[in-house]
């Protein structure tokens, strides 16, 4: 076998092979014996087929298997020896002709690899992060919502109307131009008033119904409200206030966590003080290595290769559709092109792209590997948590190039965490008060 390496650009590369007539051989032999071993051929013990009957009979098929073979072996091992490593899916430039006994093969694939450049020191780097602080006012206010969510709700003497701080139960529909609008309609609907659950001027009708009457009034939707049909529309809505309701709230005792699984209200404060601090500890720190990598990358140019920049354009764009469905909308409601749509996020996607490869050349002189069951472990909470089938999965991934992206970003974070590792790390007060906008911890 020979080859021949030319380079196209800083990120990419040509390589030519011409592989002899022995190795075109060898590899027809290779397939032919392993299809020996598992065909049944009347006349013929299985495995004792001779060979010259099986290759006739099977040729197409041993020809393209052997030919495939051969071809990712050269690749595989001439990239081996050239210390090259494929940041993209191989592209054949010039496509192998078939195969032939005593005849050799040519052909040319072309790849994208990493720049070269010089890595900026990250040893002793000095990074802040901001110290995670948990304040007791913070832990009160879970534990007074976890108090208003197990209130007791208690029927109010007289009629009202209902104030902020008390709960209205009511039912109300919609009408457009005279006609009831389709599923804006709800009866007997609890609405705590003043907790920003409904919009300013709904909640602002209730207010003004006393119990067992009925108010109406034109509400216009806003521009960005989530349900699009109802996005800038002005409809009469009409509410029926039935009760209003006061809340008792249980006492802030042991006996109110038992029944949620959690020995004593120290027990839930410290819950509730240890699911904030790892919250925010992660948070803080990959803010710190956003900095990092920030900070590495000024003044570095390279080129960025453009399968990496595609990936990450076209992961955007489906990050933004994800986005726009979620809100009832859909990504051709912007009247834009694949093009401009990509136009949009060609910067972003831009500095991703810097940022993986940054990480990537991290990777690569720190030793970093993402093994086989490493990316599995990973593809399979992926499909446990969106309850999907791991080898269907598993197999779409394969096919469609989504293994290679996907072991690349688990070993960009695997560098982050190393080159992290290295830096000098120094704890700061953070610059802005955190308001507390955590959930009730699960009870252990």
């Amino acid at each position: 076998m020979e080859y021949t390496i030319e380079e196209l650009s800083p990120v990419k590369r040509k390589l030519s092979i011409t592989a002899d007539a022995k190795d075109v051989d060898a590899a027809i032999d290779a397939a032919v014996a392993r299809y020996r071993t598992s065909i049944q051929i009347d006349g013929f013990r299985k495995g004792k087929v001779p060979a010259s009957v099986v290759e006739k009979r099977y040729k197409d098929h041993i020809y393209m298997e052997a030919r495939q073979d051969m071809i990712n072996g050269q690749v595989a091992d001439t990239l081996v020896q050239l210390h090259l490593e494929p940041v993209s899916g191989i592209q054949f430039t010039e496509e192998a002709a078939d195969m032939v006994r005593g005849s050799g093969l040519s052909y040319t694939v072309e790849f994208e690899v990493l720049p070269a450049f010089d890595l900026p020191a990250y040893e002793g780097m000095e990074v802040e992060k901001d110290k995670v602080v948990v304040k007791d006012e913070e832990v009160d206010a879970v534990l007074e919502r976890i108090r208003r969510d197990r209130a007791e709700l208690i029927p109010v003497e007289g009629e009202g109307p209902a104030t902020d701080g008390q709960i209205a139960t009511i039912s109300f529909e919609a009408f457009e131009d005279g006609k009831p609008v389709e599923d804006l309609k709800t009866e007997n609907f609890d609405l705590p008033l003043g907790e920003g659950q409904a919009m300013d001027d709904f909640e602002n009708l209730v207010k003004s119904v006393k119990v067992g009457c009925t108010g109406e009034k034109d509400i216009t939707f806003p521009d960005n409200f989530p349900a699009r049909n109802l996005a800038g529309k002005t409809l009469s809505i009409k509410v029926t206030v039935h009760a209003i309701k006061d809340r008792k709230l249980p006492e802030l005792t042991d006996e109110l966590f038992k029944s949620m699984g959690v020995e004593s209200v120290d027990k839930m404060r410290t819950s509730i003080r240890e699911s904030y601090a790892r919250s925010r500890e992660n948070t803080a720190r990959s803010a710190a290595q956003k900095k990092m990598l920030d900070t590495m990358l000024k003044g570095l140019e390279f080129a960025l290769p453009e399968s990496l920049l595609d990936f990450q354009e076209r992961t955007l764009i489906a990050e933004m559709s994800a986005r726009m469905e979620a809100q009832g909308q859909k990504l051709s409601d912007l009247g834009k092109s694949e093009e401009e749509l990509r136009k949009d996020v060609r910067k972003q996607a831009e500095q991703l792209t810097r940022m993986q490869v940054l990480l990537l050349a991290i990777a690569h002189k720190e030793g970093l590997r993402v093994t086989q069951p490493e990316l599995d472990n990973h593809l399979y909470r992926i499909c446990l948590q969106n309850g999907e089938d791991f080898h269907k999965v598993r197999e779409a991934y394969e096919r469609s190039g989504m293994m290679s992206a996907m072991r690349d970003r688990l070993l960009a974070d695997k560098a982050m965490e190393a080159a992290y590792a290295k830096a000098s790390v120094k704890e700061v007060e953070p610059l802005e008060e955190l308001k507390p906008t955590h959930k009730v911890p699960a009870a252990q």
